[in-house]
């Protein structure tokens, strides 16, 4: 039975139903004390039924009891997080990391300790970040330094546009609700504590490791792509190359995680061989206790933790001497992050991993051996290409849901790059083991320099290839759920056909097409106008059926568009605004783009919206002071600072929208 084998499955998922739920509802005290005495009432009665074969009453208050937990260690992690108001406030808080270089400032992410007010302070949950102004002195901070600063705490907000990331929900599940803008003279006091957490010191090393690289004549470019690949530290990467590697379909080497692990702890189990027989225990002990070390030295950051205890529960059989289930393993380590952090389900790393993890011991030997190769070198490529092919089957969905594009090489980018990354990899920890021995490490850092700039420019090569990505394609959650069922159902069926029966499979492919018919039929009868919240740019959207007129400032088209006609498979019209004003007749409604209000042209034109362009459109008094104004808008185009006008000069509309503040605005027409 599968609730024996993968005993995990069934307590993860009614866990998981659990936390989903608090994201639509907070219950009250009352309602959980009913629920628990509920739940011990039922365990309290399936002890008169223990001899039974089936005993339902226990399963269903085990089942209840995890939703329950899930619902209330989800609300308790959105709890800690601390409301502040919009005011400017001293705060104790904690330096979370080094200080991360943008255009204009430095970013610090601090850990909130207390608020001080003038006769008291009060403690605060919660991490912020800070934009601290250009100044040479903001490089010298490390991670646990204390500092006291003075700042007007502004509440994250996402932007409002159609299917687009949900920022604000990201960055609530790091703790972190707020941000804001501070100077040099803002940071009033920085304390150099006497102790750091662990977490702390793992950044300083991982900072250290990064100087030895330096030392032994790695720089530039090359050193921003060893400090991502060995130590999962991506903020030195130029822009550029991270869209290379994304074009390749090779990111996932930046990111420190299970090929790590199964790198490294192939390297020493390979290192350790003598041991393989009578001290096999030894051997897996010493290479968990490596990959954690690795874990440390690189920040301990979620992907290598992730991995690191991946690895561990997969080895925790072994060392008990008992048969393992790779996937029940698997979702051990799942079920302990979970309890730990539970906002990480929706983390989009935690579900590529494990997704990944999964697919490949599910169904890797299987594919493997549908063809045989006597050859040693083409064995191995074959072995890299169902990897590859596997792993990539179980995040396909994820993937055109987050990025909306799918790597059309990845096959080939993979074979050749990852075995180059895992001599990279390797390399690129011997070279601080071996620091001391300066012969030694200088000989490896010019062999991980050489390996870098091949790796580099191949993902170049592969990345400018025509076709490389197939883009602008996307799809809502709904899809991406079903897909991922009916993707595993067919890999089920396909590899293990006396498992599992051909209606599963085609019973989801059925759900799927049904759910895509649903939103066709509904997205070709929807018209709708959109005004993007495109910070400094003016961008329309007209849509009518599955065409999408953009009327825009410039004909280049907008991140934010591209996302949402990705997702419903829309077609781009666009029309750059260069009169002054543009009188559009859609549907029912009489729309007016404008960048100032034109007495003429309200009366003789009479709209029903009313979208003002430009940095401060003018608004004369009385213009609009009659009643068949619905909505007035104004476009994200519009200055920062523009206040707008008076409610007396706008008596007459329904509804005053300024986009750069309210976030998009959206209505059906």
């Amino acid at each position: 039975m599968l609730h024996k084998e993968i005993p995990f499955l069934r307590i993860g998922v009614p866990l998981c139903a659990g936390i989903i739920s608090g994201l639509y509802f907070k219950p009250d005290t009352t309602i959980l004390v009913i629920v628990v005495i509920a739940i011990v009432s039922g365990f309290a009665v399936s002890l008169f039924y223990n001899k039974s074969q089936f005993n339902l009453i226990f399963g269903y208050s085990l089942t209840i009891s995890l939703f329950t937990t899930g619902l209330f260690l989800y609300t308790k992690e959105k709890d800690s997080i601390s409301a502040l108001t919009s005011e400017e406030t001293i705060f104790a808080c904690t330096l979370s990391d080094y200080p991360a270089e943008k255009e204009n400032s430095y970013m610090l992410t601090v850990k909130l300790n207390r608020k001080i007010t003038m006769d008291r302070a009060e403690q605060v949950k919660g991490s912020m970040i800070i934009y601290n102004r250009k100044d040479s002195s903001i490089t010298s901070l490390v991670p646990g330094d204390l500092l006291l600063i003075k700042c007007k705490p502004v509440e994250i907000e996402n932007k409002g546009n159609p299917y687009e990331f949900d920022y604000k929900f990201y960055m609530e599940n790091q703790g972190i609700r707020y941000y804001a803008f501070t100077s040099r003279r803002d940071i009033i006091k920085h304390i150099v504590p006497g102790h750091r957490k662990l977490i702390h010191k793992a950044l300083i090393i991982r900072e250290k490791i990064i100087s030895m690289y330096r030392e032994r004549g790695i720089t530039g470019e090359r050193l921003a792509l060893v400090a991502a690949i060995t130590l999962g530290q991506k903020n030195m990467l130029d822009p550029e190359q991270k869209q290379n590697f994304i074009r390749a379909g090779v990111m996932h080497i930046m990111a420190v995680s299970g090929l790590h692990a199964i790198i490294l702890s192939l390297f020493v189990f390979n290192l350790l061989y003598f041991l393989k027989r009578r001290f096999n225990i030894i051997r897996i002990l010493i290479t968990i206790l490596i990959l954690w070390s690795f874990a440390f030295v690189t920040g301990l950051t979620p992907s290598v933790l992730r991995a690191t205890l991946m690895f561990t529960f997969l080895q925790a059989g072994t060392l008990m001497k008992r048969e393992v289930n790779g996937i029940n393993s698997i979702l051990a380590s799942a079920f302990v992050l979970i309890l730990i952090r539970p906002s990480v389900i929706f983390d989009a790393g935690f579900l590529l991993s494990y997704s990944a993890v999964i697919y490949i011991i599910s169904f890797y030997y299987d594919f493997y051996q549908k063809l045989q190769f006597n050859n040693w070198l083409t064995d191995k490529i074959w072995q890299s290409a169902v990897v590859t092919i596997i792993a990539q089957a179980g995040t396909l969905p994820l993937t055109i849901m987050l990025f909306n594009r799918f790597p059309t090489y990845f096959i080939l980018t993979n074979v050749i790059i990852v075995p180059l990354s895992n001599l990279l990899i390797v390399t690129g920890c011997l070279v601080p083991l071996l620091f001391p021995v300066l012969f030694l490490s200088k000989i490896l850092a010019l062999f991980l320099n050489y390996l870098t700039g091949l790796t580099e420019m191949l993902t170049a090569r592969a990345a400018s290839l025509p076709w490389s990505n197939i883009e602008n394609i996307g799809m809502t959650t709904i899809d991406c759920i079903l897909l991922t069922g009916v993707i595993f159902l067919f890999c089920y069926w396909l590899l293990k056909k006396q498992s599992i029966s051909i209606f599963y499979p085609l019973l989801f492919l059925l759900f799927f097409i049904l759910t895509g018919t649903i939103t066709e039929i509904s997205s070709r009868t929807t018209n709708e106008i959109i005004v993007y919240n495109a910070p400094g740019s003016q961008v329309i959207g007209i849509k009518t059926g599955k065409i999408l007129n953009i009327y825009s400032d410039t004909l280049a088209i907008r991140p934010e568009v591209l996302r949402h006609s990705a997702t419903l498979g829309l077609k781009i019209r666009m029309n750059q605004l260069k009169d002054k004003f543009y009188c559009i007749r859609a549907g029912e409604k009489n729309i007016l783009i404008s960048n100032s209000v034109n007495k003429t042209i309200l009366t003789d034109f009479r709209p029903d919206i009313i979208i003002l362009t430009g940095l401060g459109p003018p608004i004369e008094s009385n213009q609009l002071n009659y009643n068949s104004t619905e909505a007035l808008i104004f476009t994200s185009g519009v200055f920062s600072g523009y206040i707008s006008p008076d409610k007396k000069l706008l008596q007459g509309i329904d509804s005053v929208h300024l986009v750069r503040k309210a976030g998009a605005f959206i209505k059906r027409i």
